[in-house]
């Protein structure tokens, strides 16, 4: 169905797909123009559904399109021999920082997603969604070794809290980036300052 989108040469399908995965995620399905995502395409609104039929499907197929790049380029990236929480939070927040270098709004257009009540494509979503939340999370955070931690903390709650502040640190980061014009980072930089906040956490919570 989406041949004549995928033939297309590499600039242009991404600036079809940044275009678009920008704009549901910040307008949500219904909400969402064509006319925008065309303009922002650079192209005209007849040729860009030559290329992807309609607005539903288009949207599926984003849908999908995605978790499978996330699959090849983040997911599938993240070494789960490291057992240190530390590291292996590093590694997916560095990764995530490389992933969204191509495709700024593709974490923010996956959440839209993911919780979107639009009539219209949320039973697709939901068989979608059923079969990927049986996986992610324990492929992303099982096997942490917990030996490194403080005899006098609650282990699972200071999991918890570092998953939220380098979730909540990453997030801010993410959010530069997303904004910044390209090449608006310095990913040396940004790795420097990350380092040293793990290090810190670590302060906290190891023996």
């Amino acid at each position: 169905m989406f041949a004549k989108f995928l033939n297309l040469d590499q600039e242009r399908r991404d600036a079809i797909l940044n275009a678009a995965l920008k704009e549901f995620a910040r307008k949500g399905f219904d909400k969402a123009s064509t006319n925008v995502i065309a303009r922002e395409a650079g192209i005209s609104k007849p040729l860009l559904f030559h290329y992807v039929k309609n607005k539903r499907d288009f949207f599926l197929f984003l849908y999908d399109y995605c978790l499978e790049l996330l699959e090849r380029e983040y997911f599938s990236q993240i070494d789960l021999e490291e057992k240190d929480i530390f590291e292996r939070l590093r590694q997916a927040c560095l990764l995530k920082i490389k992933v969204m270098e191509k495709h700024p709004w593709i974490f923010d257009f996956t959440r839209v997603a993911v919780y979107t009540y639009s009539e219209a494509v949320r039973e697709e979503l939901r068989k979608r969604r059923k079969a990927l939340e049986t996986s992610l999370f324990k492929r992303f955070y099982d096997g942490i070794d917990t030996a490194p931690f403080r005899r006098d903390l609650d282990v699972e709650k200071a999991k918890k809290l570092i998953y939220w502040a380098v979730g909540g640190y990453a997030n801010q980061i993410l959010e530069q980036i997303k904004n910044a014009p390209a090449p608006g980072f310095n990913l040396e930089q940004i790795r420097a300052e990350f380092d040293g906040y793990l290090n810190e956490l670590r302060k906290a919570y190891y023996k």
